[in-house]
């Protein structure tokens, strides 16, 4: 005899029990108010104290984690599964994250935990892809365990995030791209954050050196990652990144030089020449 697929109401009542409590997260994330009422969040956090995801994989619930992080609000999503004690459950490295700081401009330094989840809600206003997302949710997880002495810095926390992340990807069964973009953003986001145009030749090896010649999607998706992080410090959400534009103009400037059949110092030194007429700056730094 065939299957015949279930109506989604009958579909609904036999879902584990654990994967229902994460819709009811995801939900928040989708719905017109995305708020959970006090009731329903006590009951789902007695339900997690009490064990229910314990029989549920990571594997399990990374279709529910990826379909909140694609909504119009992921946020939502993740301060149910915070207030209900799920996200420490499920993502301890990003629960790790919050009360933590981070240096910033005006206020010094903001709440870590809080300025991803600023992140991802930014880039849901981008309509950004999922690796996109993914890779503002991961990032900074390297961060949970600076030293406090050197706080709000977070010296050397790309060493500490990498691991972290291939532990997250490995646990949640992540897409490639996503832990690609967000193993690339760990390393370059903050170095992006810190470009100029004053360098062309620095411009050039960081270009280099994150593959925008040959894979121009994933070198914009990079873009996005450092504009939205940008942007989710306070008083800066309206403003444009000027980086972006910057690192842009600097690949376009070099387009076509790769096809010259020369060495590769060759090559990057007429890319830095090509960035420097393009940009009216000098060549190579002092």
């Amino acid at each position: 005899m065939s299957s015949t697929p279930l109506p989604a109401a009958i579909g609904a009542l036999i879902r584990p029990p654990a994967l229902t409590l994460l819709q009811i997260a995801v939900a928040a994330s989708t719905g017109p108010d995305g708020e959970v009422d006090a009731e329903t969040l006590a009951l789902m956090a007695r339900q997690v104290e009490e064990g229910l995801l314990d029989p549920l994989s990571p594997a399990e619930a990374w279709p529910a984690l990826a379909e909140g992080l694609m909504a119009a609000a992921p946020s939502r999503m993740l301060r149910v599964l915070r207030a209900c004690g799920a996200l420490g459950r499920l993502l301890p490295e990003l629960e790790a994250l919050f009360g933590v700081p981070q240096s910033a401009d005006d206020p010094p330094s903001v709440d870590l935990g809080e300025h991803v989840l600023r992140c991802v809600d930014e880039a849901a206003r981008q309509q950004a892809p999922l690796a996109v997302r993914c890779a503002l949710l991961l990032c900074q997880v390297g961060k949970a365990d600076s030293p406090p002495e050197h706080l709000p810095f977070h010296y050397r926390h790309m060493e500490r995030g990498l691991p972290c992340i291939q532990a997250i990807a490995g646990r949640l069964g992540l897409p490639a791209d996503c832990v690609d973009l967000a193993v690339l953003a760990l390393h370059e986001l903050e170095r992006v954050h810190r470009a100029t145009e004053m360098r062309a030749g620095s411009l050039v090896a960081m270009l280099e050196r994150v593959d925008a010649f040959a894979r121009p999607g994933r070198f914009n998706d990079l873009l996005a990652v450092c504009a939205c992080d940008y942007r989710a410090y306070p008083g800066r959400a309206t403003r444009s990144y000027p980086k972006a534009g910057l690192l842009q103009r600097a690949a376009q400037a070099c387009a076509g030089l790769g096809e010259a059949d020369i060495t590769s110092d060759a090559l990057r030194e007429a890319r830095a020449l090509a960035v420097a007429e393009a940009l009216g700056s000098a060549r190579w730094g002092d």
